[in-house]
């Protein structure tokens, strides 16, 4: 495990993750999970039951999105709480939401994964549609929604995961930035240059196809 990810506060992270904190303006914030994770900590069970009702529909959704296969999404999930259990009770309230270090693990796991496969950018899972069909074939919803899958999982990992981030999971641009370690304006890069990716890969169909990436 990466040390950074052993601590939970952004001052933290800022110091040993790498990036900038400058111009993001840290406010104090009331973090919504401040009191369960503080009763996870002291090994509260239902506090740890009601973590996972809130959280695990989108940690398995990011981690999906990510790899293209749902068994891996879920143990990406289970990994992400394994690290919630062990360093709850480390938890020091501050300036980043308990939710955002979540979503920095999962997507640093999901990361190492890609890795480990040696999977390239533009290399589509195997389990996802050819997003080179016929444009003129008869799509309902489902398939709209695969075709857009299928474009996301043929972008560069870092480009897919900030669309991810940002489309999927409903993460701001600043907090998107903080959970991949980049600046605001890197952040912006990514999600303009996969927008364009998207934009050229579905082409042919973007009107309908785009708007899966508010329903998919």
């Amino acid at each position: 495990m990466h040390k950074r990810e052993e601590q939970f506060s952004l001052e933290h992270l800022a110091q040993k993750g790498g990036f900038s904190t400058r111009g993001v303006g840290f406010k104090a914030m009331r973090d919504p999970d401040e009191e369960l994770v503080r009763r996870v900590g002291a090994g509260d069970k239902r506090a740890a039951a009601e973590l996972v009702r809130r959280h695990l529909p989108r940690m398995v959704g990011l981690a999906r999105r990510m790899l293209g296969d749902h068994a891996e999404a879920e143990d990406v999930a289970q990994e992400v709480f394994l690290r919630v259990w062990r360093h709850a009770g480390a938890w020091q309230p501050g300036q980043a939401k308990f939710e955002t270090w979540m979503h920095r693990v999962a997507m640093n796991l999901c990361l190492d994964r890609l890795r480990r496969r040696g999977r390239q950018g533009g290399e589509v899972s195997p389990d996802t549609p050819d997003v080179r069909a016929s444009a003129t074939r008869a799509l309902d919803d489902r398939q709209r929604r695969e075709r857009v899958r299928g474009a996301l999982q043929a972008l560069p990992e870092r480009q897919r995961a900030a669309l991810v981030l940002c489309y999927y999971q409903d993460r701001s641009n600043i907090e998107a930035a903080e959970i991949l370690g980049v600046s605001v304006d890197a952040l912006e890069s990514l999600l303009s240059r996969a927008r364009r990716s998207l934009k050229s890969a579905l082409s042919a169909e973007r009107a309908d196809l785009l708007s899966g990436l508010e329903t998919g």
